[in-house]
């Protein structure tokens, strides 16, 4: 029987998302492997973690007994060998990106520096696992994989050591002072190189007993920089030095070693060759911090997603738990059983809270699973390009260039309908790896440092409201969820491998790269669909928030201020880490209306997920909605001042500087006609958003919660 929507109440949430909702939104419902990595990672998070956490472990910055428990329980759980290959004694076929993304948020639900632990071991093996030899990756991969019955053998755990005290916490990667010389080259023998590593802020220090170690030559025989790997056992000092007096990710050990170490010349990552008498590194140490960086700031990211969603528990039941206990509130009045619920703005806020974090899972999730689509792909297109004897660097990019043209012919047949393009073409187009190469590539190179500056900079703001929904308590050791912790902790995520600025940097070139604006566009006609087919779910707002962007970026490209200067360029970090910033908020948003899409239409085929997915579909839309019209009031802003905000002043002395696009008057002329005119139709598209977020606030008074935490124990 059909609803009649006159008489029937809209369907809402009854209960907090679980599993089953989870795996179809995040796209792993098909993969018992994940699944069950999740369950195992689960039950460390919130029985030994969250135990540590209780009982203060925190307080202390050494790595102690009670600490060192974690490692035998994340080998124990398969967290210390998902990230292997089977060969090497994994058991994860192929790319490994959600897989990593997933643990980091269930161990960083409970806390992130047990999170960031995980991690950083292999963060140790990325280097080697992205640009190593085939025999590196075998050899120390393997050595990382926990004894199995019957093998007498030490596990071996690893840490990264890339920055140095230059002269305070290490967060530049350009610049290096530890260096490399050779120490002997007997003839017809393997060079020894002396290794002098000053090392900061370096994860997993405490325990690591090898590391992989970013130098410079200080050796005219000795090419460049490159990253070395060094063993506790090599003859010299392998000291681990200090702890760092680190204020968050208590639970990760960092320490600022140091190391003189005599190494043989095949422990370069990545091998070397001999040219004239001089070493000279497949890759220097730039190179291989490309490759890693560009796929672990992911996790690093949706570390803090995971804060936000864990903390909408905790929030509901100390609102609706805040007054019992007193005299005068009596069990079944509205103050008993709502506590401050009552209020709509809590509830509102919670609501804003909410949406932040889905649509900062969203982002980092989708990013994830592009790079796990993009791995193979990748090794293809190495493979082709090494048979054309075309090297890394400067002669594939000069490839690419020419290469270019086609994926923007394939994107372009792409949005086509089936009937109307050359379908032979396409099918060339879509099977040619370097083509697919490239226009994935450019894509991961705006979602990679979006997520990392959006869900970490902006995460720990939005984090900072959910603690203050928690009154005093929320700074208190004992808050439900840990919430104050993962606060702070988020103050040190948004600095972790790469601060704000190197990502919104790097979004500054990549987001101008032709193949990702035609796929940009491409997502704006997919918008427009979608808002066709589901009103009210912020599909148009987002839309038409991401042409005004597209508008902006284009007219900041090619105008100047009102001084005649350049607005876009790479040292006019005020014109372009804003317009950066704008674009995170968007592609976040896109992210999390596509993962709702997802659920509404993989949703009817679980019968766990279906019973109730009316509700959930329709929460989760409000949600959408929220989150689009705060995306696309965000991103509008920063245009608006962006075009505006480098004119001149309609009127004062002097007149007007060149550039001005206003008339005495301060009237808009007809250059900035269109952007008036987008303006006007986004803010008309925001109608409905509020009466979105009142919905889903009032969701928030009914939806069942557990009767406690499932943690701490």
């Amino acid at each position: 029987m059909e609803k009649n929507p006159d008489t029937d109440p809209r369907e809402t949430l009854k209960t907090l998302p679980g599993d089953d909702v989870r795996q179809i939104m995040w796209r792993y419902q098909d993969r018992y492997d994940l699944q069950m990595l999740i369950q195992s990672s689960r039950s460390v998070a919130r029985g030994i973690v969250a135990r540590l956490v209780a009982e203060g472990a925190r307080n202390s910055h050494d790595w102690t007994a009670e600490k060192n428990a974690l490692l035998p329980a994340f080998d124990a759980a398969g967290i210390t060998t998902c990230f292997m290959d089977p060969q090497q004694g994994g058991f994860i076929e192929g790319p490994k990106n959600l897989a990593l993304s997933l643990v980091a948020m269930e161990l960083a639900w409970v806390d992130a520096g047990a999170s960031t632990c995980s991690l950083a071991g292999n963060l140790a093996l990325s280097p080697i696992h992205e640009r190593g030899t085939p025999e590196q990756r075998d050899y120390y991969m393997s050595r990382c994989v926990p004894p199995q019955n019957g093998e007498q053998r030490k596990i071996w755990r690893g840490a990264f050591s890339l920055t140095e005290p230059l002269p305070y916490v290490g967060v530049e990667t350009g610049l290096l002072s530890g260096k490399v010389s050779i120490a002997e080259w007997g003839v017809g023998q393997e060079p020894i190189l002396q290794v002098e590593k000053r090392a900061r802020f370096i994860t997993n220090m405490g325990f690591a007993n090898f590391t992989t170690a970013a130098v410079e030559s200080a050796d005219p025989r000795i090419k460049g920089s490159c990253i070395i790997i060094l063993e506790e056992t090599d003859p010299g000092v392998f000291d681990r030095g200090v702890p760092t007096r680190k204020m968050v990710h208590q639970l990760s050990s960092t320490n600022d070693p140091v190391f003189s170490l005599k190494v043989p010349a095949s422990r370069i990552i990545g091998g070397y060759t001999v040219k004239d008498g001089v070493i000279h590194p497949k890759f220097n140490h730039s190179e291989i911090i490309e490759a890693v960086f560009r796929r672990t700031r992911v996790g690093v990211g949706l570390m803090t997603a995971a804060k936000l969603l864990s903390a909408v528990e905790p929030i509901i039941r100390y609102h609706r738990n805040r007054f019992r206990g007193a005299a005068s509130v009596n069990p079944g009045t509205p103050r008993y059983d709502q506590g401050l619920q009552q209020k709509e703005d809590c509830l509102q806020r919670l609501v804003d809270i909410w949406a932040t974090g889905e649509a900062a899972a969203s982002l980092g999730l989708a990013a994830a699973r592009l790079f796990d689509e993009l791995d193979p792909v990748e090794k293809i297109k190495d493979q082709k390009f090494a048979e054309q004897g075309i090297a890394p660097g400067m002669a594939q990019m000069k490839a690419f260039r020419g290469i270019s043209k086609q994926a923007l012919e394939f994107i372009s047949l792409a949005a086509q309908p089936a009937a109307e393009r050359d379908q032979a073409r396409y099918e060339a187009l879509k099977t040619d790896a370097v083509v697919q190469y490239l226009i994935l590539d450019s894509q991961a190179n705006v979602l990679c440092p979006a997520t990392k500056l959006w869900n970490t900079g902006h995460g720990a703001n939005v984090m900072r409201d959910a603690v203050s929904l928690m009154g005093g308590y929320g700074i208190t050791e004992d808050c439900p969820g840990f919430l104050g912790h993962k606060w702070m902790d988020a103050q040190l995520e948004a600095t972790y491998e790469g601060p704000e600025a190197v990502q919104r940097r790097q979004l500054s070139v990549t987001m101008t790269n032709e193949v990702f604006l035609a796929v940009f566009r491409s997502w704006i006609r997919e918008l427009r669909l979608i808002g066709t087919e589901r009103p009210g779910i912020g599909a148009d707002t987002l839309a038409t928030a991401m042409e005004l962007w597209s508008w902006t970026l284009e007219y900041l490209q090619k105008n100047t201020d009102a001084h005649g200067a350049k607005l876009y360029h790479g040292n006019r970090q005020g014109v372009s880490f804003p317009l950066a910033d704008a674009l995170c908020w968007l592609v976040a948003s896109r992210s999390q209306i596509l993962d709702v899409l997802e659920l509404a239409a993989k949703g009817p085929a679980n019968t766990v997920v279906a019973e109730g997915l009316d509700g959930l579909v329709n929460f989760f839309s409000d949600l959408c909605a929220v989150q689009a019209a705060s995306a696309a009031g965000e991103s509008a802003r920063i245009c608006a001042e962006s075009v505006y905000g480098y004119s001149a002043l309609p009127a004062g002395p002097g007149g007007k500087g060149p550039g001005d696009q206003t008339d005495a008057s301060g009237a808009v002329t007809a250059a900035l006609e269109p952007f008036v005119r987008l303006r006007i139709k986004l803010d008309a598209s925001l109608a409905g958003s509020r009466l979105a977020k009142d919905r889903a606030a009032e969701a928030l008074t009914k939806v069942m919660i557990p009767e406690a935490l499932d943690y701490p124990v």
